[in-house]
């Protein structure tokens, strides 16, 4: 291909960031290649942005989407312009196709991403913003990040997501927020509108639109701590519940890290589960619980922590384990005594994986001392106590006596 400099010959697929201004924010090597390009693929919207400019075949994106990267990825070797949204690789279409075709096949032009556009129309330093993407995803994803005096940009799904997000903030105690709204920006319709969260009262958004808060915690609104060992009135339970103080020992001694996946069997409330996605994004986390009551109420507290993707898994250990992704780590507590349990778990484990294991019956600590003395690890017995009235006076109230098995496996 002549116009591709003789430096990129080898990368076939060119991806290109596009703005709401069309072919006038592009430079020039941009709308060379858009030119020469045999096929340009993108979203209807991109594709008309570009049309003057565009002389191949234009593809738009299918339905299921991954029919298109099917259609992209069966072109390699062949020149191939891919149009996106702002910055490709920032949520975009370019963090997808980068899943299936290695960068020395690529070669990306980007544009300002919307989180750029927006952080700059309020004037925002990019770096002291949370921004995270609701496009196409719950909307309960925001709710780790609502604390006072954070600022938070959010991409958003369409013209009704905005409002949605008001009443989210308003239901969690953050009625007070600044809101703004800022539509179409880098185009011809770009307006930026305000309003509070309680007050929410803009209408005929533009289904592409930027959401922006200026968070302002209420009294008792519902700010999830940054560090584990959350409240237990947090949770919806019905006393089935690592409680706090253990559960803040037990996160620690699971050590979670990057990418890694979590096995809690026995989940009860789901608190292990869910304050191990909450310590990093790319976490994830298996509950198994046998009560379909209580699977059904791990998932409510998933949505209100915000971890949607806390997969549920409705059964019994150790048969339910079967089949499941081999985890980098394991919680066993409720249910740990049943025969087998602790020895399935182990076997799945990964080499060098960690499992922790809580025991407050007689039967339970009988099999983690076993184990211990089997394998090896180590054998941690916790007791606390909480002030509690007693006659006109206050007493010391102990808690039931947890005894902790961790083991790393070898």
């Amino acid at each position: 291909m002549s116009d591709m400099p003789s430096a990129l010959s080898q990368r076939w697929l060119t991806i290109i960031g596009i703005g709401e201004d069309g072919p006038a924010g592009l430079g020039d090597e941009a709308k060379r290649l858009i030119a020469a390009a045999p096929a340009v693929f993108g979203g209807r919207r991109h594709l008309e942005l570009a049309a003057a400019i565009i002389s191949g075949e234009r593809r738009a994106w299918e339905s299921p989407f991954d029919r298109s990267i099917e259609a992209v990825v069966a072109r390699r070797g062949s020149p191939t312009v891919v149009l996106g949204s702002g910055d490709p690789f920032f949520y975009g279409v370019g963090a997808t196709l980068s899943r299936h075709i290695s960068a020395d096949e690529m070669h990306v032009i980007p544009a300002p991403s919307s989180f750029s556009l927006a952080a700059s129309r309020l004037g925002w330093p990019l770096q002291e913003v949370t921004t995270v993407s609701l496009h196409g995803r719950p909307l309960d994803l925001i709710r780790p990040h609502l604390h006072h005096g954070r600022r938070i940009i959010a991409l958003t799904s369409d013209g009704e997501t905005p409002r949605h997000l008001a009443e989210l903030l308003c239901l969690s105690g953050f009625g007070q927020s600044k809101l703004h709204v800022l539509e179409a920006l880098g185009g011809a319709r770009e307006r930026q509108r305000h309003a509070r969260a309680d007050r929410f009262d803009l209408a005929a958004i533009d289904p592409l639109n930027v959401f922006a808060v200026e968070v302002v915690a209420g009294e008792g609104a519902r700010t999830i701590a940054l560090t584990p060992g959350l409240d237990d009135a947090l949770f919806e339970h019905d006393g089935q519940i690592t409680k706090q103080e253990i559960r803040a020992i037990t996160l620690a001694a699971l050590a979670p890290r990057h990418g890694e996946l979590l096995w809690d069997i026995g989940a009860g409330s789901g608190s292990i589960g869910i304050e191990w996605m909450l310590t990093d994004p790319s976490l994830r986390a298996i509950a198994i619980e046998q009560s379909s009551e209580r699977a059904a109420r791990i998932a409510r507290n998933a949505l209100a922590f915000g971890v949607p993707g806390l997969a549920i898994v409705e059964g019994t250990a150790p048969e339910a384990l079967l089949n499941l992704a081999e985890p980098d780590a394991i919680f066993v507590g409720g249910g740990g005594s049943e025969a087998g349990v602790l020895e399935r778990a182990l076997q799945a484990l990964k080499r060098g994986g960690r499992i922790v294991a809580n025991a407050v019956t007689l039967e339970m600590d009988a099999m983690l001392l076993s184990m211990h003395e089997k394998n090896g690890g180590t054998l941690t017995r916790m007791e606390i106590a909480r002030a509690a009235p007693l006659g006109g006076m206050n007493g010391w109230r102990p808690a039931m006596p947890v005894t902790q098995w961790r083991y790393i496996k070898k």
